[in-house]
């Protein structure tokens, strides 16, 4: 079919190419007018006859070589660096070609005219067109802008450095952006008076809470990729303070990449404020005992299972199997792993650790070389009121994969154990306590070696603090503290799951594996926190209410019992606490005590066998 006509892509080339034609007709006149100090009367009349001769030629080269160039068909309200080359060519072209067509016009006998002429008609002729096509992007644009600071947002830039430096220039080149630049925060007092593209570096960090008061600040973006952990915490502890949004560059390798813009910008996270430095970990050694084996991961679907499932699949095992009795968490997990590894080698079975048989079935069939074992109860009050699920299912659930894992020829078990585990104060943390008795022991028995790796709360977390405080803000309040001096150990579950990979690689037998959590961190600061960065104001849009220790719970936890030595490995963040000796004859008569009492419900005598095998619990007893 034939193209309908564009009248409006006709109208605007026409017009185009009118203004050329005045164009050359001015900086012709102007380039002679200028050279004699705009006296027209002084202008040789040798010099004007051949100019007005040769300006029709001048115009029919001129806008071939325009249309060569591609003046009349670029889209000039998104003109860039490479129009502009091309205008600038085009025009010295033009000027060139004027002289060769002046010399043929001139006066026989007469002189050339002055050479002060061509660089003249050059300038004039790049400034008209320039003016033409750029001036329709500059309007524009400031129609845009016009019209985006009925809406805008108000924004400090924290970092006046190179990543700061980028962000200003892409949010000021933007005619879509609503976001106006007020000033600019940097530590560097050399920096401070300066502008930056026109910001003004109006001080330090100690500014950041004046200069968003009364500049009426509505969100602060963090572009110092290259500060440590410990700089962006206390800066955005700072931020925080003044309730506005926040906003933060990834990390240093944006800026090495150079990826650093304003799409690259993502909310602050409460993560970013535990301060934590990175995780250091040992690749190489990770990869060079999972790589080419079978690896078994129980409660696979879980939030430390299904990282764990992430990261094994990452470093090339043979065969990965997860086990989960919760067949839609084991779905999920499946179907992520499927997409993102298409040749991973994947069993997904559905199976209770606490099932004899069909747990000797995976292990005969299967064969894993590597067992970590997630699978537990762990949600304190619930167990306080359940005690006897929580000793089936944690500690001979436990024994139970154990004693397959022995009796199939596994390499190395791996039980992800908990600070709980010390001095528990709760029926959850004492089954984990007994649970790692069980793989002690068995590493005495058998030729697996059997470990445990102890670490606190991770966040996000099926039943962590995180999600439970944001559904309760996004609710509207109140948020739910249970005491305003209570703190915890935190780590994020990608941090925690590479540092147990890490620690099964140092796996010798025997050992229980203690990862360094960094600071405490109270979760009064956790809650308010979480409320600044959600938008409210702690205590007048979000109320913060105390409810009180629940039972099985203390104010802290601790990662090693008295008893226990502490010995450092080659990763700095986790350490090998010595094993404790027991009886191991009267353990496993304790333990058949205690599996009676477990099937029989009886939750009275119960709490008192637990007491019997740890003796440093100290819940629930009258």
């Amino acid at each position: 079919m034939k193209k309908p006509f564009n009248y409006q892509k006709f109208t605007r080339r026409t017009a185009l190419i009118v203004y050329d034609v005045i164009t050359v007709i001015a900086a012709s006149f102007l380039s002679l007018l200028v050279r004699y100090e705009f006296n027209i009367d002084t202008i040789p009349d040798m010099f004007l006859q051949p100019v007005m001769r040769a300006i029709p030629v001048n115009i029919v080269i001129t806008v071939l070589i325009f249309h060569f160039f591609r003046l009349y068909s670029s889209l000039w309200a998104f003109a860039g660096e490479t129009e502009l080359q091309n205008l600038v060519l085009a025009c010295v072209l033009s000027g060139v070609a004027a002289i060769p067509v002046l010399q043929v016009f001139r006066f026989s006998g007469s002189q050339a005219v002055p050479k002060s002429y061509y660089f003249l008609y050059v300038f004039f002729l790049i400034s008209f067109v320039f003016a033409s096509r750029f001036s329709y992007r500059f309007l524009r644009s400031l129609k845009h802008r016009n019209e985006n600071r009925t809406n805008s947002t108000q924004v400090m830039i924290v970092g006046a450095g190179e990543a700061g430096n980028i962000i200003i220039k892409e949010i000021l080149g933007s005619h879509y952006s609503t976001m106006v630049i007020r000033c600019i925060i940097d530590d560097d007092k050399e920096k401070w008076g300066h502008y930056i593209q026109g910001i003004k570096v109006v001080g330090g960090r100690d500014k950041i809470p004046e200069y968003a008061d009364s500049l009426h600040i509505d969100e602060i973006i963090l572009a110092i990729p290259s500060a440590s952990t410990k700089v962006r915490r206390e800066i955005l502890e700072i931020c925080n303070t003044t309730g506005c949004k926040m906003r933060t560059l990834p990390g240093m390798y944006q800026l090495i990449n150079g990826d650093v813009s304003v799409s690259r910008l993502r909310d602050v996270e409460v993560e970013d404020l535990l301060g934590r430095e990175p995780v250091q970990i040992d690749i190489d050694s990770i990869i060079g005992y999972v790589q080419d084996k079978v690896v078994l991961v129980t409660g696979g679907g879980g939030s430390i299972g299904s990282e764990l499932c992430r990261q094994i699949a990452g470093h090339k095992p043979a065969q990965l199997i997860i086990v989960d009795i919760y067949e839609n968490n084991a779905y999920d997990i499946q179907q992520e792993l499927k997409a993102a590894h298409p040749d991973l080698n994947l069993v997904v079975l559905i199976a209770s650790v606490r099932n004899t048989s069909r747990i000797s079935w995976i292990f005969e069939t299967y064969h894993p070389d590597i067992v970590y074992h997630a699978a537990a109860h762990k949600h304190v009050p619930l167990m306080e009121d359940s005690p006897c699920e929580a000793v089936k299912n944690n500690v001979f659930g436990t024994w139970k994969t154990a004693m397959a894992a022995a009796q199939n020829g596994t390499e190395r078990f791996v039980l992800i154990s908990t600070d709980k585990a010390v001095n528990p104060t709760s029926i959850m943390g004492a089954t984990k306590r007994i649970c790692e008795m069980i793989i002690q022991t068995f590493n005495n028995h058998y030729d697996t070696n059997f470990v445990a790796v102890r670490f606190g709360n991770v966040l996000g977390s099926n039943g962590s603090v995180i999600p439970l405080f944001r559904k309760q803000i996004a609710a509207g309040g109140p948020v739910t503290v249970t005491d305003p001096n209570i703190i915890r150990y935190f780590m994020t579950i990608p941090e925690a799951v590479s540092l147990v990979l890490q620690a099964g690689a140092y796996a010798k037998g025997g050992e229980i594996f203690v990862l360094d959590m960094g600071e405490p961190v109270r979760i009064l600061d956790l809650a308010e926190n979480l409320i600044r960065l959600s938008g409210y104001r702690v205590g007048e849009d979000i109320e913060i209410r105390f409810t009180g220790l629940r039972p099985g719970e203390k104010l802290y936890e601790e990662m090693l019992m008295s008893e226990e030595g502490l010995k450092d490995t080659a990763n700095r963040q986790i350490h090998i606490g010595r094993p404790l000796e027991y009886d191991e004859v009267q353990f496993f008569a304790q333990l058949d005590r205690l599996k009676i009492a477990a099937t029989m419900e009886d939750q009275e005598d119960i709490r008192k066998l637990v007491r019997d095998l740890v003796p440093t619990y100290t819940g629930g007893l009258q």
